[in-house]
């Protein structure tokens, strides 16, 4: 089983890495150099996006205010970050910060904090002050300039404090686009395992189910590499061993370590290998229901995304997910096989959900794949698959997500 057949060695990729990334336990404290590079830099007043509870619990603010009042850095703060955040949330930031004058945004939170406060950098930019953010989310601009991102994670999933992606949702159109940008790497981002041990089990099943498909698509895609399938089998392997057992213990480090340094490789593994089937499907998923967790989303539609994609890369996939479904021999008559044992797995860690189970019907089918193709950016998603993104297939996967394939 030789995966490395799969790559094409004429075809020219690009690796990625741009953010300053302090990790590990302790590393809150870093947000004193980052204040020292924000007076350096005469920033002086930033906006800070979070919701009402996670910058509290977490123990960030009880670091990060003192901080900011020792060298006089203003601020403002919008706390009413929800998960997938709409437009209308960042306007409201944004028409706070203008009236502040912030010159930099600090997110606190996992991706929907985090991706507030990337979106609410570029409207701050004065050469896009004419925008809102439905003009940034329909790309009536170019979104080439930002004023400086700071991302201090809160969950390991997301991958955003160290990738160019920010998402927002726009209710009356029940879309949930994809924003890229080189503009929006943060500058800085702290991944501290310390403030995450209060993540509820659940949370911590979900945000580390999105690293995973963060992996399996970007492993898969047209653009994948060998750098990309390096990191995607280092999450898999991380992931399969330590979110067992984060979830039975919340407040072991080491466990929530490793489950964030394989958020934040898998971060990097789709900020080079892109994405496409679970993400372009789940954001139909979430536009239409709101309260809909990201990870679980994800969840539910990956075995059938295995199923459907595995015959095209099975040497690939056989690999990604040694660790979880033991004895797969790259070949593509396994599909069921690996399908079938990621779902086992993902019943075994706690997510035993499916979308029937979360309220939608055969009868929505027919919607969430033409939001699927119709939702700007999400059609370039589906074009990086391994195999044609059918509307066929779309539906396919749909259908075979209402229930347990086995």
């Amino acid at each position: 089983m030789l995966w490395e057949t799969k790559m094409n060695v004429n075809q020219v990729v690009e690796i990625r890495t741009r953010t300053m990334c302090y990790f590990g336990v302790g590393a809150l404290q870093k947000v004193n150099d980052i204040a020292d590079w924000m007076k350096k830099e005469g920033i002086d007043k930033v906006l800070i996006c979070t919701d009402k509870i996670v910058y509290k619990v977490t123990g960030v603010w009880d670091v990060l205010e003192p901080v900011l009042k020792k060298r006089g850095i203003a601020y403002v703060m919008f706390d009413e970050v929800v998960p997938n955040p709409t437009v209308d949330g960042i306007d409201k930031a944004v028409k706070m910060a203008k009236e502040l004058g912030a010159k930099a945004v600090i997110g606190i939170g996992g991706g929907s904090p985090i991706d507030t406060c990337k979106s609410c950098a570029v409207l701050l930019h004065p050469d896009n002050a004419k925008y809102n953010a439905r003009d940034l989310y329909t790309f009536k601009f170019a979104a080439e300039k930002a004023v400086p991102i700071i991302a201090i994670n809160t969950t390991h999933g997301t991958g955003t404090e160290v990738d160019r992606f920010a998402v927002a949702s726009i209710p009356e159109l029940e879309y949930k686009p994809a924003l890229v940008s080189e503009a929006i790497y943060p500058t800085f981002a702290i991944d501290d395992p310390a403030i995450m041990t209060k993540l509820p089990a659940n949370q911590t099943r979900y945000t580390a189910v999105d690293a995973l498909n963060h992996v399996n698509e970007a492993c898969t895609s047209l653009v994948t590499s060998p750098y990309v399938l390096m990191t995607g089998i280092e999450t898999v392997r991380l992931i399969s061993r330590y979110l067992p057992q984060a979830v039975a213990h919340p407040d072991d480090l080491t466990a929530r370590y490793y489950l964030l340094y394989a958020s934040m490789i898998a971060g990097i593994c789709f900020d080079n290998g892109l994405l496409h089937f679970t993400h372009a499907m789940e954001h139909p998923l979430s536009a239409v229901k709101p309260d809909l967790p990201h990870g679980l989303g994800l969840a539910m539609l990956l075995p059938a995304v295995i199923k459907y994609t595995y015959p095209a890369v099975p040497e690939i996939l056989a690999a990604l997910y040694s660790p979880i479904v033991p004895g797969l021999q790259g070949v593509p008559g396994e599909a069921e096989k690996c399908a079938v044992g990621v779902e086992k797995w993902l019943f075994a860690v706690g997510v035993t959900e499916k979308l029937k189970d979360c309220g939608y019907t055969e009868a929505d089918v027919d919607k969430l794949t033409k939001l699927a193709f119709g939702t700007p950016s999400l059609d370039v998603l589906l074009s990086m698959a391994p195999i044609k993104a059918t509307e066929d297939v779309v539906r396919a996967i749909y259908r075979d997500s209402m229930q347990p394939l086995a």
